[in-house]
């Protein structure tokens, strides 16, 4: 079947265009982008939102996310060409689930605009226009086979009517609206696709937008560029000239801003963009909180002097931020304390700046992340209401009103690999954009219980350094995404010259992904994990044993607090 035909683009004369709000301005990285097409996401709450946006500048389309609630006048004040609802966690059939307004469906019908649901954005569709969706008597998770119609519109594209696709629903369409047919099922019988090409309406019960779903990307490509025939002119350059834009409008000609430094990825490159938007009023900071890697401190120093050739302040407050976490055993409440320590370490150093300036600062960076943000709680006014908590970020929620600090997140919306295109096109050195993550609670969030329990910093330094080593002297630290060690809170029986101990427990980590939102763990040769493994042993004073985690993400996280 012939594309549809484009879309006359809607101008939305006469309707009052709600203000765009920080969240939609990155996550589109403007309104007005140089891109002939908009892309327009509704977010119902998916922990993959973020992914189709991400997946759909990939493939060069300008794209905005929205929350689900968006009102119409919002939606048409972004002129889209297309209009995916995400998926999310809530079932369509219950009181009070998120939708989209009332004359939504009528609206795309009239102005030719393609409509694609993904999940949960299918069932809404199934239930708005007349179908029936239900609670599955047998819920779908993971990754599992389908079965599609390839002489659909959907499917056109395939030569094979089978394949593998990441599912997640509770729910499922028992009864379908006029106009549809059912185009793809489970092994289970469950309706996984649907389309009505008259409308121009299209489902998919399962996520394309992950990784796991093989013929996902193939099927968003066909969607896009075959059915929606829209065009793409959309690029990680203008990302940079549009957030730089952002900036300087943000903070304005005269004020300072403050930027606490980590020597990863993030904040490197927040860093250089702030600092292309407003010159020296940008004041670095270090922060050694004692929670850092081995030999952290002096090695980040040396490289924020030689590679990022911007004036960093080391401040030391390990002291501080140990007395707080001593005896904290939750996880959550770990974090806390180390960003309630961080809140006060920005106090400090802000009457510093101020004393030295005479100018008091008003901004803050963060290299926040979109994984951080979607894995904390939403705060209120992110626009993205309908998601479920998995941990709080330290660099999550806001700043307490008495700091008297804004913040600047010019990464908040973006995927650690796209920092890194970005970074690169800002001459970042490669050095700072190789580096493996490193959360910003640190190691507290890698030593499960209390941090300050006996030997515990000082032995997962020491681990971690022969780890991380032993994979750069195997030429395998750029495969993997992450790697880090763990200390256990238990102790084990071992046998080390000939004597019987009894010594701690450590955790290797490493996965692969490519934008943290889901991950697979690094399948070392057993030789690598025989030999690291009895380097650790007999390298680190009180380990007698060695595990390495085998989970990926979900069912777990990337950190294991």
């Amino acid at each position: 079947m012939a594309p549809a035909a484009k879309k006359a683009r809607t101008s939305g004369e006469g309707v009052g265009a709600a203000p765009a709000t920080d969240a939609e301005v990155v996550a589109g990285v403007g309104v007005g982008a140089t891109g002939p097409d908009t892309v327009l996401v509704l977010d119902y709450g998916s922990q993959y939102t973020q992914l189709i946006t991400r997946r759909v500048r990939e493939l060069g389309v300008y794209s905005v996310l929205l929350p689900g609630d968006a009102t119409m006048e919002r939606i048409i004040s972004h002129k889209p060409s297309v209009v995916i609802l995400s998926g999310g966690p809530n079932s369509v059939h219950l009181e009070g689930a998120p939708t989209v307004p009332p004359q939504f469906f009528a609206h795309c019908e009239e102005h030719k605009i393609p409509v694609l649901g993904i999940c949960y954005g299918m069932q809404l569709i199934v239930h708005k226009l007349g179908g029936e969706v239900k609670t599955a008597d047998t819920a779908e998770y993971g990754r599992m086979p389908v079965h599609t119609v390839v002489d659909s519109v959907l499917f056109s594209q395939e030569m094979d009517a089978s394949q593998q696709v990441w599912m997640s629903h509770g729910d499922e369409a028992v009864k379908l609206p006029p106009g549809f047919r059912c185009v793809g099922t489970s092994d289970a019988g469950a309706v996984v696709a649907v389309e009505d090409p008259k409308r121009n309406i299209y489902g998919l019960q399962y996520h394309p937008e992950v990784t796991h779903s093989e013929r996902g990307s193939e099927t968003l490509r066909h969607f896009l560029f075959d059915i929606a025939n829209v065009t793409a002119g959309w690029s990680m350059a203008n990302v940079l000239e549009e957030q730089i834009a952002i900036v300087k409008a943000k903070v304005g000609p005269t004020a300072h801003v403050i930027c606490a430094l980590s020597g990863g990825v993030d904040s490197a490159v927040a860093a250089t963009l702030v600092h292309k938007a407003i010159g020296d009023r940008l004041h670095c900071c270090f922060v050694d909180n004692g929670l850092l890697r081995y030999k952290e401190q002096e090695r980040v120093m040396k490289m924020f002097k030689d590679h990022l050739h911007l004036p960093v302040t080391c401040i030391d407050d390990s002291v501080r931020t140990l007395a707080r976490l001593k005896g904290v055993m939750d996880p959550e409440l770990k974090r806390k304390a180390i960003g309630a320590e961080f809140i006060e370490v920005f106090k400090d150093y802000k009457a510093t700046v101020e004393a030295k300036t005479g100018v008091r600062p008003t901004f803050l960076v963060q290299g926040t992340l979109y994984p951080d943000v979607i894995e904390s709680c939403p705060p209120p006014g992110s626009d993205q209401k309908h998601s479920h908590t998995i941990k709080s970020h330290h660099n999550v929620g806001g700043l307490p009103k008495e700091l008297g600090f804004e913040l600047v997140e010019p990464l908040r919306m973006l995927f650690k690999d796209e920092v890194r295109k970005l970074g690169a096109l800002m001459d970042v050195p490669t050095a700072f954009l190789k580096r493996h993550p490193f959360p910003g609670p640190g190691l507290g969030v890698r030593i499960l219980g209390d941090v300050c329990a006996e030997g515990a910093l000082e032995t997962i330094r020491h681990v971690d350094e022969v780890y991380i080593n032993a994979i750069k002297e195997a030429g395998l630290y750029d495969e993997i995404w992450q790697a880090f060690a763990v200390f256990l809170p238990i102790k084990s029986v071992g046998v080390q010259g000939d004597q019987r101990t009894h010594s701690h427990v450590v955790g290797l980590r490493a996965i692969t992904s490519s934008d943290g939102m889901t991950a697979d763990w690094y399948q070392f040769e057993g030789k690598f994990l025989q030999s690291v493994s009895a380097k650790i042993c007999n390298e680190v004073k009180n380990v007698n044993r060695v595990v390495y985690d085998i989970t990926s993400k979900p069912p777990s996280t990337i950190e294991w607090e």
